[in-house]
This record gives C-alpha cells, sequence and structure tokens, in this order.
C-alpha cells in the first residue's frame, strides 16, 4: 500500500506526516526548534540552519512508508510576494525525496496546510447543514476560517478550495502578543501552553479595551497594557489571563462583523493560538464553529499531506 508523505518548516516547529488514499493521517512528527531563553523567537536563517538539522531525526522517526507523492509548504500563503526562507528546507527534503523515487512533489502554502488539518481534527462534528468542515475541503463548501498564530492573525473566507483575506492584524499578531506578555513573566518560548495554565482558574478580564475596525484589529496594545498592569503590581496569573482575554474579545469581535457581512456561515479557528482552551470555549458558546484539536491547532504537516493526496487524486482523474 503506497501513502503520501507532508513536510512543513515553519518557523518553529519542523514536521512530517503520512496520510493513506482514504484521508487518514497515520502518523505525524513534530519538532519544536530551540530558542534562547527569554528571546521572542529565531530570526530566519537561524531556523533555516535549525530544520536542516531536524529534519534528517524527524524522518528517520516517520519511518519507512512506500510514498506515492510527497507535498510541502512552500510558503506562508497562497498571495503574492509571500515568502519565508525557512520554507526552504523542506521544500529541499521533499523534492529530492520525489526525484529519487520517480514521484510527483507538490507545493502548498503553510496556511493552507493549517485550514486542512484543523478541518480534518474535527471531522466527526456535523454543522446545522449536515455536513463538515472536512467534507467541505474534499468535495465544495464555504465558511469562514481563522489562523490564529505567532505569524499569521487572519481571518478567510473559503470557498471551494480558494482561501481569501478578509481581515487580518495590523500590527502584532495573536500568537506575538501571547508570546511577547509570556516571555516578559518569564515563561520559555512559545509561551502560549503555559500561558494558559497560569491563567487557569482567572475570572475573566472585565473593562477590556480593544482595536477591531471593521474585519481588521490592532494587538500590539496588549502587550504595552500587559507591561504596565504588571509593573503596577498585578499577580503574573492576572496578566496571563488578561492577555488571553484581550485575544479573546479581539478574536469575538472580528467574528461577529464578519459574520454580519456573511450571515449564516460556520466558522473554522486554526492555528496555534486556537488551542487555548479559556478562547475555544468562549467563542463556543457563541458560534456554529469548530476548533482544530491540539495537536493539530500548531504547526504540523498532516495538513500538508491531506493536501498532497487530493492533488494527486485530482490529477489521476483528469488522465
Amino acid at each position: 500500500m503506497k501513502y503520501f508523505l507532508g513536510i512543513d518548516t515553519s518557523n518553529y516547529r519542523t514536521s512530517a506526516a503520512i496520510c493513506d488514499f482514504d484521508g487518514n493521517v497515520i502518523k505525524q512528527v513534530r519538532r519544536l526548534l530551540p530558542v534562547k531563553k527569554g528571546e521572542l523567537g529565531l530570526r530566519q536563517s537561524e531556523a533555516l540552519f535549525e530544520h536542516t538539522k531536524a529534519l534528517p531525526s524527524v524522518m528517520e522517526e516517520l519511518g519507512g512508508f512506500e510514498i506515492a507523492a510527497v507535498g510541502y509548504s512552500a510558503r506562508p500563503r497562497d498571495v503574492e510576494g509571500s515568502y519565508m526562507p525557512c520554507f526552504l528546507a523542506g521544500e529541499s527534503v521533499a523534492r529530492s525525496i520525489a526525484a529519487t523515487l520517480g514521484i510527483k512533489s507538490f507545493d502548498f502554502s503553510h496556511q493552507a496546510g493549517h485550514v486542512k488539518a484543523a478541518a480534518y481534527s474535527c471531522r466527526e462534528q456535523r454543522l446545522s447543514t449536515g455536513r463538515t468542515f472536512f467534507e467541505m475541503t474534499e468535495t465544495e463548501g464555504e465558511f469562514i476560517a481563522f489562523h490564529l498564530s505567532g505569524g499569521t492573525t487572519e481571518a478567510l473566507l473559503y470557498k471551494n478550495g480558494e482561501l481569501t483575506i478578509l481581515g487580518q492584524t495590523l500590527d502584532l499578531n495573536a500568537g506575538q502578543a501571547v508570546d511577547r506578555v509570556g516571555v516578559m513573566l518569564g515563561l520559555p518560548f512559545p509561551a502560549g501552553e503555559e500561558m494558559e495554565k497560569l491563567a487557569l482558574g482567572q475570572p475573566f478580564t472585565k473593562g477590556i479595551k480593544i482595536s477591531v475596525k471593521g474585519f481588521d484589529c490592532n494587538l500590539a496594545g496588549v502587550e504595552n497594557q500587559a507591561k504596565k498592569r504588571f509593573e503596577n503590581g498585578e499577580t503574573p496569573e492576572k496578566v496571563a489571563a488578561f492577555a488571553l482575554d484581550c485575544v479573546l474579545k479581539t478574536v469575538d469581535k472580528m467574528t461577529e462583523n464578519i459574520l454580519i457581512a456573511y450571515p449564516g456561515l460556520p466558522v473554522l479557528y486554526a492555528g496555534g493560538v486556537t488551542a487555548c482552551k479559556r478562547i475555544a470555549n468562549e467563542l463556543t458558546k457563541k458560534y456554529e464553529c469548530a476548533f482544530a484539536l491540539p495537536q493539530l491547532s500548531g504547526d504540523n504537516a498532516a495538513g500538508t499531506a491531506l493536501l498532497c493526496r487530493n492533488k494527486f487524486l485530482s490529477e489521476l482523474k483528469l488522465k
């Protein structure tokens, strides 16, 4: 039996995944790139170097499979000029494997992989229409998708395989805001998971001021306000809750505004920030929506493998 290989080398995680012809993710391996204590990430040159070091062990752990085609993340998004050098590491390995085996390789955007992985992870959750997000990404469908991470904060219209940006951050990304506050509080980078633990049990912050205009937002103020609160003696627990609640309220308002313009569409939340239950639980109460499972919310190659499968099968049908 043959399988499909997906490779993704985002700025902070090296990952590879295998899916079968039926669209089941069989295995995935992920490695978080090392970031020095107190630092807020890696330069692109550093990330590319770390991916190059990590990929051999990731592929070895993935194990031996007979591969039908290889998919890889080649760019952050499917828009003109979208480029990050760190994706060259995955592209190099993917294309080399394909050339050696005499099989096809397909390139995708990191964002498309995120949306596909999120849809796959909630494939058992049926919407009011009777369909699932995954079914809509396999055939035809339309929904709103949010991609919330350290590198991207965007609201997207998904329609029959195409992603169109509706709204976005005009300064910091949601994950950046959370990570900056977390590092300020002495937490390791990336800080999302530890921030949620720190905020556990804290009441929701009252009187939060956010900046949302139409479908766009500004998040730079989260870091500044959190710093002031911390310097004025607020506990780390309260500051962590404040930062997460700012992101929650911002995404909530963006979602609300978008659904006025696109009434009736369900919402899929993807990206590492959406692993936060404090955020997910509140939005789930208000909207017909779904969140990726934690293992498929952060950067991963599962969505890339699934996209590779679909591309391979679509080309077979055209012959």
